[in-house]
């Protein structure tokens, strides 16, 4: 068997190299290196000019073509005010179909970025996204065309909404801030390349890895290889971590430190909570503060409780220099705040937690013939999987295999039978409804699925029965193997709207359906 595994693993590793040989000759333009990331604060009516293109950088060892916006990894950090309206002029310059998704913003129908509403855009081609940021909390951009080439070789940023303290006192909740004092804030995007002999194996030719999506060996934050994050001892920093690998899912931790848990895609808990670590799949976002106490070095890890894999990763570190900062906001970390204003907006949603669901979705796989073999099934069971997550691809060969053709992963409404793009939901503006997903167990190949609603937001009120009592909004679910969870959305934005998993070869694979907001 461990032979028969080997020899897999080495086929597996010819199909990929045979990708990157496709992909080393598919770029045509030169290519700047890339640059250090920017941020900037947008005001209300502010314009904003957003490119992407192809950058260098040395990643592996290797100087490598990759993709990012204004020719940065991640893009410019874009901060803005709760309620703000602003515009993005984006530009393809690149050699790809473009579209710009504002992932979880509220924004009206037509810019939302995805194929519904909009034609991809050419190489070259301009279009000007006019947001609004109706909600606290951090977001981000991606491509919504090409995603596992695009969004694999570097094109993400976030987008940071600071609280309004005029909705607050408007709200009737005083002087009350919406999220607690820190020293200053910094994104971290997590994310995974998959590199083999120094060479980037995703191709923006073909599809590949459609089973699992591909799982990169080489870990990165902000872009960087053995990132290294400064600080000064006492220091409180607010992280806004966000998993935007195409498929890897991440157990977040700073070895040594609680992490103090204060919010998620849509703005604050309910209540803060200190925690060890906080799983993320992908898309999905924590916002945590953490102390820096004193002088040291803190590890910066993806630390997949998986039995018999030595599987921690050091995605980084923090590194405390011995000068002290200024004005430390320890008693303020150590204080658990309640969130009136997420409480609140929550409260008119609650005598629906305890109903009977509207509507009833099963994640599913069908899977040609010609893929069907015994390492398929029960593929939540293999070595890399734990608690309904599969941490790891221990099906190298059979994975690189699979393709749209062989694959096909199904949402599937379990009231009409309709899959995928044949789902026909209309729903009324300001009247919510109770979805329940099901992560069907006795599938092909059972994994876990990160299900994203565009353009609402949710709460995640039940899991396979058991009430959550700590709640945020949410625009994506981690749903894992076998796993049935129970969410409100709040159909509060009118338009024609996707629904789809997050991984983003499922994505390409058909897992996604559509639905009216009236």
């Amino acid at each position: 068997m461990k032979n028969q595994n080997i020899f897999y693993i080495v086929i597996g590793i010819v199909i990929l190299l045979g990708g990157y040989f496709v992909f080393n000759s598919s770029f045509t333009s030169p290519k700047q290196e890339s640059v250090t990331t920017s941020a900037v604060d947008l005001k209300d009516g502010d314009t904003y000019d957003l490119t992407a293109s192809y950058v260098t950088k040395v990643i592996g060892g290797k100087q490598q073509v990759l993709l990012a916006y204004n020719g940065s990894i991640p893009g410019p950090t874009i901060r803005v005010k709760q309620g703000t309206e602003v515009t993005i002029n984006f530009k393809n310059d690149t050699d790809l179909p473009a579209l710009l998704h504002s992932h979880g913003v509220r924004m009206d129908n037509a810019f939302d970025g995805s194929q519904l509403q909009q034609k991809d855009m050419k190489p070259g081609e301009l279009f000007s996204y006019k947001l609004k940021f109706p909600d606290a909390g951090v977001y981000w951009y991606h491509p919504h065309v090409k995603e596992v080439y695009g969004q694999g070789l570097g094109l993400y940023g976030a987008f940071i909404v600071t609280p309004a303290d005029t909705s607050l006192r408007r709200q009737g909740f005083g002087g009350q801030a919406y999220f607690p004092q820190v020293n200053r804030e910094m994104p971290l995007f997590l994310s995974d390349l998959p590199i083999v002999n120094g060479n980037i194996t995703l191709d923006k030719n073909k599809t590949s890895h459609s089973l699992m999506g591909h799982f990169g060996n080489v870990m990165l934050v902000n872009g960087e290889e053995k990132y290294n994050l400064q600080a000064k001892s006492g220091e409180v920093i607010r992280l806004y971590v966000v998993n935007v690998a195409n498929t890897r899912p991440y157990n977040f931790a700073i070895e040594g430190l609680k992490l103090k848990l204060i919010g998620a895609d849509n703005g604050a808990y309910e209540k803060a909570s200190f925690v060890d670590s906080v799983i993320l799949g992908p898309s999905e976002r924590a916002i945590v503060d953490v102390l820096l106490p004193k002088t040291g070095t803190y590890e910066i890890q993806n630390n997949p409780p998986v039995g018999g894999l030595d599987a921690v990763y050091s995605l980084g570190v923090i590194s405390v220099t011995p000068e002290k900062i200024d004005v430390s906001y320890e008693s303020v970390f150590n204080v658990l705040q309640n969130n009136i204003a997420t409480t609140r907006s929550i409260d008119p949603f609650r005598s629906l937690f305890d109903t009977t669901p509207g509507k009833r979705i099963a994640l599913t796989l069908d899977m040609g013939g010609n893929m069907m073999g015994d390492g398929m099934m029960g593929g939540s069971m293999m070595s890399g999987s734990s608690g309904g997550i599969e941490w790891e691809d221990d099906m190298v060969m059979m994975n690189a295999m699979s393709n749209t053709d062989s694959v096909k992963w199904k949402i599937k409404d379990q009231d009409t039978g309709e899959e995928n793009m044949n789902i026909d939901w209309v729903f009324k503006q300001g009247k919510p409804v109770k979805i329940r997903i099901f992560n069907d167990p006795k599938s092909t190949h059972p994994m876990q699925h990160p299900i994203h609603f565009h353009g609402q937001r949710f709460l995640v009120v039940a899991r396979d029965g058991v009430k959550q009592t700590n709640l945020v909004w949410k625009d994506t679910t981690f749903v894992k193997a076998g796993e049935t969870v129970d969410i409100i959305l709040d159909p509060s934005n009118p338009g024609e709207w996707m629904a789809h998993c997050h991984i983003s070869e499922h994505l390409e694979a058909g897992m996604m359906f559509s639905f009216q907001v009236e």
